[in-house]
């Protein structure tokens, strides 16, 4: 009898153990005790990126009612594009946020969205990552990088801040550009017939400075708020490349989200990065009548002169791309004529 008791006994407490072990797997989130997320930006408070981010930020607690919540950490706090992405692969970071081209080093496939002239305007551009393209990048940045891409906010089209007049595809002959490492942003510039020169982003304004480069080339946006005005007082309309600001997310932290607010979260950041899109352009508005007032000058340029330079030099580099993505972005074409 005293055996049988002891039995039994230890059979209730296993079993009260086993129900506690699934209580706490089961943890619910509330409003008192949300899930807090963490984003990395490398932008400023200034910018029209951390405006979208903190809009990510809000859409995503009132869609989850308060139980997800997003701190947002901007400037590069917590490191460069492509260090936060890696963190984020690592499950050391929530939520990363960098340029198409930094994952492109993990989906080579990707670099054809680096090409100059891709976009004639940003519904073509939307309509990209808003369907097939955005797509093709989920699920390779699944596979290869274990990471899950939730959302794209983007810097635009770039265009040139120069310290001479730029206002033909001429003029850019001889022109030393700062660029970005990317051999098709160099490429776009090389034929042009200027000097693509590579340079991190905090060294652009001593180098035109010091006149160790005549050029560089961002958003319009950027132009203000890095205060590149000061000394560049000409600014090209060449809108010679689109760039996309992807949210990338740790699995880990994927996995730590309940099923049910999956798809709220998801609605969230969704909504969050259409409101950013907005915001750019917003911010380019205010940038350009600040900028007039400072005494800078715009110029429009032939971009079909210049879209015919670089697919010339595309050719001769031998630039070729995956023709699964190649028709992706080909039917983005093809929809953005119906948006």
């Amino acid at each position: 009898m005293r055996k049988f008791l002891c039995i039994f006994i230890t059979g209730l407490m296993l079993m009260t153990l086993s129900g506690c072990a699934g209580q706490k797997e089961a943890r619910v989130y509330t409003k008192e005790k949300p899930l807090v997320l963490r984003m990395s930006l490398t932008d400023g408070e200034a910018t029209c990126y951390y405006q979208g981010a903190k809009e990510v930020s809000k859409r995503v607690y009132d869609k989850t009612g308060g139980r997800i919540q997003i701190n947002v950490i901007p400037g590069a706090a917590l490191g460069g594009e492509r260090g936060t992405t890696e963190l984020a692969m690592n499950g050391d970071l929530d939520i990363a946020t960098a340029a198409n081209s930094v994952l492109s080093n993990w989906i080579p496939e990707m670099a054809i969205l680096d090409q100059a002239y891709l976009w004639k305007n940003s519904k073509e551009a939307h309509a990209a990552v808003d369907g097939d393209i955005g797509k093709l990048i989920e699920r390779e940045a699944k596979e290869r990088m274990g990471i899950h891409v939730i959302g794209y906010m983007e810097s635009g089209f770039r265009d040139v801040f120069s310290v001479k007049p730029i206002e033909k595809p001429e003029d850019f002959k001889g022109v030393k550009i700062r660029t970005i490492q990317n051999r098709y942003h160099m490429a776009a510039f090389k034929s042009f017939g200027a000097m693509p020169i590579a340079l991190p982003f905090g060294e652009q304004f001593t180098a035109l400075q010091q006149g160790t480069i005549d050029a560089c080339e961002n958003g319009v946006s950027g132009c203000y708020t890095n205060g590149f005005y000061e000394v560049t007082k000409n600014i090209t309309n060449t809108h010679h490349v689109f760039v996309y600001i992807l949210l990338c997310m740790s699995d880990k932290s994927w996995n730590a989200i309940p099923e049910d607010l999956r798809q709220p979260f998801l609605e969230g950041v969704k909504e969050g990065c259409d409101a950013e899109r907005q915001f750019l352009v917003e911010a380019n508005a205010d940038a350009t009548e600040k900028l007039k007032e400072k005494g800078v000058v715009f110029h429009d340029i032939d971009r079909n002169q210049l879209k015919a330079l670089y697919q010339k030099e595309a050719a001769a580099e031998g630039f070729t791309f995956d023709p699964v993505w190649q028709q992706a972005v080909d039917k983005a074409i093809e929809d953005a004529k119906y948006m």
